[in-house]
């Protein structure tokens, strides 16, 4: 267990909400509200006027709202002859270019915003304020008085989902709303920890079932920017619904397999200036939520023979529902339920200069602090994260999610946080983390791994800084597939312990470390230290004393974070790390890579030695594989008593002597025991070591108990058997200790089952070695 809050990192989490108060706050009459101990809300930032004080340049009306002076039936069309209730909104279809402007200072208890109508290209619909800026934002406190998305036994109500925001938006699009105070709770004071509840700021949903026959079901176009956040309370449990500040959502009743291809996603959206504060579950999310696309029954294999439980994580991907062109960027969220930055489903997204402070809060489950999932084409850089929880699943800052297809984490810091730093769950393609800072991040620093990926994945240019008495792991499971460790720096401040590096044997036997620096401050270093021909093992020589890292700049001065971790003009790291092309082309700092005689480790390259303008990767650490023995069973024929015929028959035995870890054969559900596994060498072959590998994923386990090793006897006709094992297989497991065995034939015969599986055995790869 982990000591309490430090007074430092308090004093830290005050610091920041005193700042963020001062730069947000301004002089605000106070407007009775009903919620009970509402907090003092801040007024609308000075350095602009309001939107709605000036022209509409987008070619239509302006509607204003008044909750004082308005009246309902007057026309809404000035100050003068402004609308009262946004019930008066809710009944009006709006037309491209129109504005609705809510006066500021003025309070909407109880009501929810659903404006009708959609913008178009060129002409959106804005939701803002008017009036007197110094009298703070016009404030709508639904006081949790919105639909609930469930109906009387549980399920989802597919009328009412996602119309559970302060401001709601479904199936349509061509919006900007900024400006605006929201909350949804009707109880500040008292957190709900029990029942159904779904409240959000802002919920812009497609409702799959309700869009007429050849509707438009890609929605276009949404702005949502200085907006503020606040009290969005609901019970601290899975509900199977995502909810949060600012939520964009596709729902849909019946299975997916039942809707169109090509549609359903947003696209052309920007998130950005807003605060978002004690807020359930997230801050601001993006996912799918298919009624009827849960568990396995809703799974399917891939090209690969992968097995994807739920349709996301496959499904998004082949039939191209991302949402587009996404920014997210410059928000401040503070004490977030559950995960602060969710997204999923999602390609061409930026993520950047987001500061979470505080996450999972109240939510003791799976999530992170930043992340993206089911993902593609997209880049997380320059954000920050701090006070993640002790979490014993995720609970890191970010996170290398499933079936991500070429997702790069870059320049961000990340700091206290008791979990660790980066999840990572596997079945992705070119995931990237590169010249990213973590200090005190006292967790496991790659924290999972339950899938093997379609390639490997790339760690570089990172800097770690960590008290190794804390930390749990650097890696807490087993690689399964390869990982490559690049010009990290991996620095213990411990004086009394190590570096400890893994709990399970042969955790590290996919992942390839080079050029990487071990600096342990007491001198020792670990047992479990990878190897590392290229390492160092010295004090990097960083610019700053890393006991006094910086916190509270902000994000926007990130970067005076990371050049605390500059590196000297002496430090032996300068031109001793490694050129690959997965380094990009600059550091944090924003400096080319590289100059000198080869890129530095860690996150800043110096301007030492000559520029190199294009670099060229002449010696590829991709070629350091390993085990350079001749496999003699590669590329031999394998036939298997049972195949399982599913997966579009990429299951098959071949599998098993490609080479390959990341493909695997599977024994049909129905398989008699003893299955068998036979390669063919074509000729008598000489060897003495056979190695095996099982297959495993979320909810897959090793599944052999026993199994026999047979050499074909052409004399008699018979297989012999020369050895054998009834305490499993796993991963890695090399049987040697048999003598030399001379056969054209070799025969992997699994007897028996583990009792705790129900599933048939699986394995990735069968290798033969001499010597």
């Amino acid at each position: 267990m982990r000591s309490a809050t430090p007074p430092a990192r308090r004093a830290l989490r005050a610091g920041l909400s005193a700042v963020l108060t001062a730069l947000i706050a301004g002089s605000l009459a106070p407007v009775a509200a009903s919620a009970a101990a509402a907090p003092a809300r801040p007024a609308v930032a000075a350095k602009a006027d309001l939107p709605g004080n000036a022209p509409n340049r987008t070619g239509g009306k302006d509607y204003y709202v008044d909750a004082t002076k308005g009246r309902d039936d007057d026309s809404g069309t000035s100050p003068k002859h402004a609308w009262r209730t946004l019930a008066k909104v809710n009944t009006t279809t709006f037309q491209p270019g129109d504005r609705i402007l809510l006066k500021a200072g003025e309070q909407w208890n109880d009501e929810q915003l659903w404006p009708k109508g959609s913008g178009a290209a060129g002409k959106p619909i804005t939701i803002s304020a008017y009036g007197d800026k110094r009298a703070g934002r016009p404030y709508i406190a639904a006081n949790g008085n919105v639909p609930s998305p469930f109906r009387a036994d549980g399920t989802k109500n597919p009328e009412t989902v996602g119309l559970t925001g302060a401001i709601v938006l479904r199936n349509q699009q061509y919006y900007e709303i900024n400006n605006v105070e929201l909350s949804n709770d009707d109880d500040f004071a008292t957190d709900i920890t029990t029942g159904s509840y779904v409240r959000d700021g802002i919920a812009v949903t497609i409702n799959a079932d309700l869009l007429p026959a050849g509707a438009d079901s890609i929605m276009d176009h949404f702005r949502i920017s200085d907006v503020y956040v606040h009290d969005l309370d609901g019970p601290s449990s899975w509900q199977k619904i995502h909810y949060g500040g600012v939520s964009f959502q596709v729902f849909g009743e019946k299975s997916y397999k039942e809707y169109g291809t090509g549609g359903y996603y947003f696209k052309d959206v920007r998130i950005e200036n807003n605060t978002f504060k004690k807020v359930e579950l997230h801050a601001v999310q993006f996912a799918f939520n298919w009624f009827n696309a849960d568990g396995r029954d809703a799974g399917e294999y891939d090209e690969t023979g992968k097995f994807h439980e739920g349709w996301e994580q496959l499904w998004v991907r082949t039939r191209d529902l991302y949402s587009r062109d996404v920014y997210i960027g410059h928000n401040y969220a503070e004490s977030v339920g559950q995960g602060a930055i969710q997204l999923a489903d999602t390609k061409n997204m930026t993520v950047e200069y987001n500061e979470v402070n505080g996450f999972l809060a109240r939510y003791n489950a799976v999530s992170c602090g930043l992340y993206l999932w089911a993902g593609a084409d997209s880049v997380m850089q320059y954000n920050e994260v701090y006070g993640g929880p002790n979490n014993e699943f995720d609970g890191t800052p970010w996170d290398l999610e499933y079936t991500n297809f070429n997702v790069t984490y870059q320049f961000n810091y990340s700091h206290d946080n008791a979990a660790g730093w980066m999840a990572y769950m596997g079945n992705s393609s070119n995931s990237v983390a590169r010249y990213n800072l973590s200090v005190n991040d006292n967790g496991v620093l790659v924290k999972n791994m339950l899938s093997t990926n379609y390639t490997p994945t790339y760690f570089v240019n990172n800097t770690f800084v960590y008290d190794g008495a804390d930390l749990d792991y650097v890696h807490d499971e087993t690689f399964l597939s390869r990982v490559y460790f690049l010009n990290n720096i991996f620095y213990n401040t411990s004086k009394t312990a190590s570096t400890p590096w893994y709990r399970r044997t042969g955790a590290l036997r996919q992942a390839v470390f080079s050029n990487n620096d071990y600096y342990e401050a007491s001198g020792q270093h670990s047992d479990q230290e990878p190897a590392d021909a290229n390492g160092l093992r010295v004090d990097p020589g960083f610019v700053g004393d890393p006991a006094k890292y910086v916190t509270g700049a902000g994000v926007d001065r990130i970067r005076k974070a990371a050049k605390h971790f500059e590196l000297r003009k002496n430090s032996p790291l300068i031109d001793a790390g490694r050129y690959n092309p997965h380094l990009g082309t600059e550091d944090f700092l924003g400096t080319h890579l590289y100059y000198g005689k080869a890129p530095d480790i860690g996150i800043v390259e110096s301007k030492a030695g000559k520029k190199v303008e294009n670099p060229v990767d002449d010696n590829p650490i991709e070629n350091e594989q390993g085990d350079n023995r001749e496999n003699l069973a590669l590329g031999k024929p394998v036939t298997a008593s049972s195949t399982h015929p599913g997966a579009n028959g990429t299951l098959g035995a071949v599998n098993l002597t490609d080479g390959d870890t990341t493909t695997r054969w599977a024994a049909a559900d129905d398989a008699a025991y003893p299955i068998t596994l036979d390669v063919d060498f074509g000729a008598d072959t000489t060897f003495d070591e056979v190695y095996l590998d099982e297959f495993t994923d979320s909810g897959t386990n090793p599944r052999v108990q026993s199994f026999e090793l047979q050499r074909w006897d052409a004399a008699s006709g018979t297989w012999v058997t020369f050895a054998s094992r009834d305490t499993g297989i796993g991963h890695d497991l090399s049987m040697t200790g048999f003598g030399d065995v001379t056969t054209s034939r070799l025969r992997v015969a699994l007897t028996a089952q583990l009792p705790t599986e129900q599933y048939t055995p699986t394995l990735t790869e069968i290798a033969v070695h001499n010597g």
